[in-house]
């Protein structure tokens, strides 16, 4: 068996950025997101976000490509809550979604980072970069935002560009 450490943070949005994550269908669509993930192999550190998009810190390994494990994660929660019919809106996602690779020193600071998203957004703490999908092409840019040092919540997350 080969030796891997292929650490990610993925963020993906429901369509349109409707709020379909309600606290009644949060906790369910999560269930279902980590289970997924983690029959397909993955191991999911995080998992949180709003009501309009989710964060996941996940080890994924290699022999499935990271388009294909965003696809059949997104793809399986939202057809198991869609046929549990909790809402009677059909929940589906965006096409898109963004990825940032990481490494292990790095690991710790993305997960307190998604595991306070409530807070990140209510605060207006949140990084820029971990937050944009609105059609914007998730290309590596540079900033001047100093990411060494602690945002309020205290993560560090080091530039990965």
């Amino acid at each position: 068996m080969p030796y891997w450490q292929l650490f990610y943070h993925l963020v993906w949005a429901t369509k349109n950025r409707e709020p379909l994550l309600t606290q009644q269908a949060e906790p369910v669509i999560y269930d279902f997101l980590r289970a997924k993930a983690i029959g397909l192999g993955a191991t999911v550190f995080a998992l949180n976000g709003v009501e309009d998009h989710v964060h996941m810190v996940a080890s994924i390994p290699p022999a499935i490509s990271l388009s294909r494990f965003v696809g059949q994660v997104k793809a399986a929660a939202s057809a198991r809550l869609n046929k549990s019919q909790m809402s009677a809106e059909r929940f589906s996602w965006q096409n898109e979604y963004a990825v940032f690779s990481l490494d292990r020193t790095r690991l710790k600071d993305h997960i307190a980072y998604v595991e306070r998203q409530k807070k990140h957004h209510a605060q207006g703490t949140m990084i820029p970069e971990l937050e944009r999908l609105r059609g914007e092409a998730a290309r590596p840019q540079s900033d001047d935002t100093d990411r060494t040092k602690p945002d309020s919540s205290g993560a560090v997350l080091q530039p990965w560009h």
